[in-house]
């Protein structure tokens, strides 16, 4: 079994000096690569010396050295990200320079070290796998199957009304779709058979 991953519950700002170089991580959730270039887009200072980072998003990742030596600055920012599980974020680490060269090594440290204590200290959420039903009701269950969805802290992400009745897309945690499930039955005296989409 997986070890469960985090996101950032809002986005985090870590600032430390390294040898007179001051360098500022910031972390940001987010849902896919193009929101990630767009915060990154946002995030970093073009009047600094380097502004280099990583995402990743379920299997897609990127990274950026952004003018360091390869692979001392995005590829640890990167590796930061994982070793802090976290996924659905973006952290950009950017460097003003000090005048005091770092070294490979000493590069590879400063913005791995940076990017993990920025996510070390952020506020993070777990990510809850979610899955989705499928369900038909007639017009006098609605509210109460709705209120019961509440409850059970599953979410209505469609809902379409017919001659019959509504057909409802439910999205809920993946380990508790079954009971939910379940629950609709008995709620409707088993009227409606709630189906799951994935």
């Amino acid at each position: 079994m997986s070890t469960p991953l985090d996101t950032l519950a809002a986005p985090w700002r870590h600032e430390e000096e390294i040898k007179k170089s001051r360098f500022v991580a910031q972390a940001s959730p987010v849902d896919t690569p193009a929101a990630a270039l767009a915060w990154l887009e946002t995030a970093g200072d073009p009047a600094a010396t380097h502004n280099c980072w990583a995402y990743r998003i379920g299997d897609a990742y990127r990274f950026n050295d952004d003018g360091e030596p390869g692979g001392t600055a995005g590829r640890p920012i990167l590796a930061a990200i994982d070793g802090q599980g976290c996924d659905r974020v973006a952290v950009l680490v950017t460097r003003w320079y000090g005048g005091i060269k770092l070294g490979v090594g000493g590069l590879a440290r400063a913005y791995g070290g940076s990017a993990a204590e920025c996510l070390r200290l952020a506020p993070r959420t777990p990510i809850v796998a979610t899955g989705r039903l499928a369900l038909r009701c007639e017009f006098g269950e609605l509210a109460l199957l709705t209120a019961r969805l509440r409850d059970m802290e599953a979410v209505v992400e469609r809902e379409v009304f017919t001659a019959e009745g509504a057909e409802l897309v439910v999205s809920a945690p993946r380990d508790r779709l079954d009971a939910i499930a379940a629950r609709l039955v008995d709620l409707t005296r088993g009227r409606t058979t709630p189906r799951r989409l994935d």
